[in-house]
């Protein structure tokens, strides 16, 4: 079927709506796919004997068991109406990665749930197996990958964790060929061995037979051997709490995890990163892999991946190499933003005249050269995590990872003959042999699919998308600069965080003249606890945010610089050793109109206002 061409998606015909400006559409929708999958359900033999006989629906039990479902029903309905934030709202809602979700995915999504499809094996879901098998295509073709391969997995914390999974069965092959077959290895040292690249690694298992392979295999990680001897896994201080479960589970060990500070703008120091390698090649410690952030969860910050990259290729010719893993969990799709409509990666120079042909932007926006850098650098990772159910604006529960080659899958494969033979399994037609998860919903893989048809995953879909987001969040944050209150006589400042790489933003509320981080933290807490949403009537809460902490644990002395531009000193962050700031992951889609901005800004501001009076006024 021949799908329209547009030259650029109009986001606002991708969603229900905060006031359910396109519902009727979503009804209509829905009806004619249900009524499609019913038709289909009654055409399949219909000479057969019905299952539920009119007589059946006549019983007693029967009808009963009909009432009590929809007492139960409505019991969830009542719930749900109660128990739920407004993350559907244009401008109300400032918080968590919630927000309005594609109006295409969610009617995909209940329609192939209908299907109950399980991507474990094709002979289950033959239509969603293959949407899922496109879909690691489209990520293949976001990241800019030849030859690589991708899937949707669980969440990203699975996705991070099949990262390390690959880092860890990789780095393990060439000791266990050692052990098995060491003539094929003969005249490398173990520390050579430790530091082949997935390439070399590869080349070196594609000259062994089927059996050979399996035997090193079993004798890799998976068998427990030589994990100790992989060497470091090194992060960044922003890492995803994730990572720690990773290392855990995958047999690693907390221990040999090494987190490296991050800067002022809350990028991996790559600096120190080296230093830190270098100390360790010193000793002979190798290192397992290093994971860089493209999206940091909590500062919206995007690491330097082209200088972790070019310090590999510096550090190959020392005899030095690491599996590189990025974790675009959350900033993955706003690589769509530099990719024009062939999909190639747009030069710098041509990113304006790129973004006036889209009408991209409404608002003075510069994505900096290190942003572009360290997006298009993504390509020399071995592998990437992306979260379709973060800025794809998917329904939960959709991540994803991608590799750099197809054939990576070889190394961490495994076989169940009750669900294939082996001599003939092939992507996507057997799924589980190459991932972490088994059975796994076909419907993901339905709004996934469909989401990626409608908004093409470069500057003409989801570029229109991300756009908005960011051009919203710069708005935000210009909003949040220019702040002050008067409350009883009590200026209250705002102090918003540095310029975001992508879309989230965080500040700080504070008297004007207070030098007291505690008294400050304390006062944030409190807006925090006057702005969240745990109970009650949710509709009286005009402003909804969340907030974090910094601490110096956890981050350095990366905050103090932000701290300093408050007027606290260095000696009171020393003592207090942490800053606490509301923060929000500005993922409207609505905000890039400015009337829209103006209206919900003043009413923010107002918000705002009478939540700090009524802080002040409890004192």
């Amino acid at each position: 079927m021949e799908v329209t061409t547009l030259k650029h998606v109009d986001v606002k015909a991708l969603f229900i709506g905060d006031k359910s400006e396109n519902g009727n559409y979503y009804k209509e929708q829905m009806e004619k796919l249900m009524d499609a999958h019913l038709g289909w359900r009654q055409d399949y033999m219909p000479a057969d004997m019905p299952a539920i006989s009119d007589e059946d629906k006549r019983d007693p039990n029967f009808i009963a068991t009909i009432e009590k479902t929809t007492e139960v029903l409505d019991d969830l309905n009542q719930r749900m109406r109660s128990g739920s934030i407004p993350w559907n709202s244009a401008g109300r809602y400032w918080g968590q990665m919630n927000a309005e979700t594609l109006m295409p995915s969610l009617i995909a999504y209940n329609y192939a749930m209908l299907w109950n499809g399980n991507n474990v094996a094709l002979e289950s879901s033959m239509a969603t197996s293959q949407m899922e098998a496109e879909v690691g295509e489209d990520f293949v073709n976001l990241f800019s990958y030849t030859d690589g391969w991708g899937h949707i997995t669980h969440d990203g914390s699975i996705a991070n964790l099949e990262g390390i999974w690959y880092a860890r069965c990789f780095k393990s092959i060439p000791l266990a060929m050692k052990d098995v077959y060491p003539e094929k290895v003969a005249g490398k040292s173990d520390w050579e061995l430790l530091n082949l690249s997935v390439e070399e690694i590869l080349e070196m298992v594609g000259a062994l037979s089927s059996d050979e392979m399996d035997a090193v295999k079993a004798a890799s990680s998976r068998s427990g051997k030589h994990i100790s001897d992989l060497g470091k896994w090194i992060v960044p201080e922003t890492k995803h709490y994730s990572w720690e479960k990773a290392v855990d589970i995958s047999g690693v060990g907390l221990d040999q995890m090494v987190a490296i500070p991050v800067k002022s703008n809350y990028r991996m120091d790559v600096d120190a990163l080296e230093k830190t390698i270098r100390e360790l090649a010193a000793e002979k410690t190798p290192i397992l892999g290093i994971v860089a952030v493209v999206g940091t969860t909590e500062e919206g910050a995007v690491d330097h991946v082209d200088q972790i990259v070019a310090l590999r290729d510096r550090l190959k010719n020392e005899g030095i190499y690491f599996y590189l893993h990025v974790d675009a969990a959350y900033g993955g799709y706003g690589r769509a933003l530099f990719l024009d409509a062939d999909g190639q990666y747009v030069d710098y120079d041509n990113m304006d005249a790129l973004f006036k042909e889209y009408d991209t932007f409404h608002y003075p926006i510069e994505i900096s050269e290190d942003v572009y850098n360290g997006y298009k650098a993504i390509q020399f990772a071995e592998s990437i995590t992306v979260d379709p159910h973060k800025m794809g604006y998917v329904p939960y529960a959709a991540g994803g990872i991608v590799i750099k080659h197809k054939d990576m899958r070889n190394i961490i494969s495994y076989f169940a003959p009750y669900v294939f033979e082996k001599s003939t399994v092939k992507a996507p037609d057997m799924l589980g042999a190459f991932i972490l998860g088994g059975s796994k919903a076909g419907a993901t893989a339905a709004a996934v699919w469909t989401a990626h048809r409608v908004l093409d995953l470069n500057i003409t879909g989801y570029g229109q998308l991300i756009a908005a987001s960011i051009e919203a969040a710069h708005r935000f944050r210009a909003f949040l600069e220019n702040l002050t209150f008067t409350i009883d006589g009590h200026t209250i400042e705002v102090y918003p965080l540095n310029h975001p790489d992508f879309n989230m933003v965080d500040w700080v509320f504070k008297e004007k003249g207070c030098t007291d981080l505690t008294a400050i933290n304390a006062f944030n807490e409190k807006m925090f606890d006057y702005s969240s949403y745990m109970e009650g009537d949710v509709y009286a809460n005009h402003f909804i945010s969340s907030h974090t902490t910094f601490s110096q644990d956890s981050y350095g002395d990366s905050p103090l610089e932000f701290v300093e531009g408050m007027g606290i000193s260095a000696d009171e962050w020393q003592k207090v050793k942490e800053v606490t700031l509301m923060r929000a992951a500005i993922m409207t889609p609505y905000l890039n109109d400015e009337k829209l901005f103006d209206f919900y800004s003043q009413a923010i501001e107002k918000a705002m206002g009478k939540k700090l009076t009524e802080i002040y006024r409890s004192k």
